[in-house]
């Protein structure tokens, strides 16, 4: 099997994850926080490593490290804890659906109004697009780093330095990004960077992580046990406890540890060069070929590509892949913005997740499976 739909989850974890994930599940999971027992303290230290070694990784403070399924959880109480009611709000026109709903939803209930803004151009056009869109009331900010159909990156360094000029709470969803591109949640500036442990960090699913600026605390999403101020009604006022309700999902979050371990002995700059390098063979095949349509969003390489293959639903395309063994996703990617700007039709497209475990073979051998069906297709009228 050839496995390309590292955009939605990689695939395979590393050995060093299934290992400790399973020592964890048989020898200390206790539930941390909640006793003074020796399972219950040792998963807690775990978390805690785990803690501050992703704020190492994004340049942070361990107690700005919020745990939470997933990063569609995470922009969802990053957005609507900091939501200043009765304001405007600025996101891109490449959003992923779990930053548009959110913020629609917020807009249907009369607590913001938004707008979006062109992801078109160069930087410097990006930019000009946002200060175009800034109102006197906009005080919110949130886009992708990089998009989850194509290569496009937002400068969410420059981003940053213009929400803090005109004093906009900076949120990044950095799914497609985290563990591929260096993010310094200080450098860059930003309030909240939500990411997954799934992706490009390549733990388990079933966690996801805020990383909070300093300073940064707004209303609790959800309410329940913390493990401190039993006695309290109201939930902490203080991270990583005010957003961290109920029991955390320590198996997975050790497993980020061991991935994130494992990512940082391979160096993130080697393995973006690996994708990329692999993005450009891929693009410079298909793009030579009849009959095929590449979406590209950029002039610079990535790990993810979109295409089709003129006459036939992207479904179809992706059925036929799986028959010889490539996994691939079709559709719209949960991305419908950036879908409609790149006219993708009404079937979206078929998208390639390059991977660290990916190979140029791979390559190659999708290649000539789209090559076949392409040959081969039945127009479907």
């Amino acid at each position: 099997m050839i496995y390309l739909d590292n955009a939605a989850t990689t695939f395979p974890k590393p050995q060093c994850v299934i290992e400790e994930m399973s020592r964890c599940l048989k020898k200390y999971c206790g539930n941390p926080g909640r006793s003074s027992h020796s399972l219950s303290i040792k998963s807690a230290e775990k978390i805690y490593e785990t803690r501050e070694l992703l704020a190492d990784f994004f340049d942070s403070e361990a107690e700005n490290v919020v745990f939470t399924y997933n990063t569609t959880y995470a922009l969802n109480i990053a957005i609507k804890s900091l939501l200043k009611y009765s304001t405007h709000v600025l996101i891109s026109d490449i959003e992923h659906n779990s930053v548009l709903r959110p913020i629609h939803k917020c807009s249907e209930q009369k607590l913001c109004s938004y707008s979006i803004f062109s992801t078109n151009g160069t930087d410097e056009q990006i930019l000009k697009s946002i200060e175009s869109n800034i109102k006197h009331n906009t005080s919110m900010l949130v886009c992708t780093h990089v998009s989850n159909i194509g290569e496009r990156r937002l400068p969410i360094k420059k981003i940053g330095q213009l929400c803090k000029k005109y004093n906009i709470t900076f949120i990044v969803d950095g799914a497609q990004s985290a563990g591929v591109h260096n993010i310094s949640v200080k450098k860059m500036n930003i309030d909240a960077l939500c990411i997954p442990g799934h992706k490009g960090l390549y733990g388990p699913q079933g966690v996801g992580v805020i990383i909070f600026g300093n300073d940064t605390v707004g209303r609790s999403v959800f309410e329940g046990g913390t493990g401190i101020n039993s006695l309290e009604p109201n939930m902490p006022e203080f991270l990583p406890e005010a957003y961290e309700a109920g029991t955390l999902s320590t198996p997975s979050i050790v497993g980020l540890y061991e991935s994130l371990k494992w990512l940082k002995s391979l160096d993130t700059n080697k393995v973006r060069a690996h994708e990329e390098d692999l993005y450009d063979t891929l693009y410079n095949i298909l793009h030579s070929t009849e009959k095929i349509t590449v979406y590209k969003m950029n002039t610079y390489p990535g790990n993810t590509l979109s295409f089709n293959i003129n006459g036939l639903s992207s479904a179809y395309v992706a059925a036929e892949l799986n028959k010889r063994d490539i996994c691939v996703r079709s559709g719209f990617h949960c991305s419908p913005l950036a879908h409609k700007l790149l006219n993708t039709g009404e079937s979206g497209a078929v998208r390639i997740g390059i991977g660290v475990f990916n190979t140029k073979n791979d390559i190659y051998t999708l290649c000539d499976a789209i090559k076949d069906i392409s040959k081969n297709r039945k127009i479907r009228q």
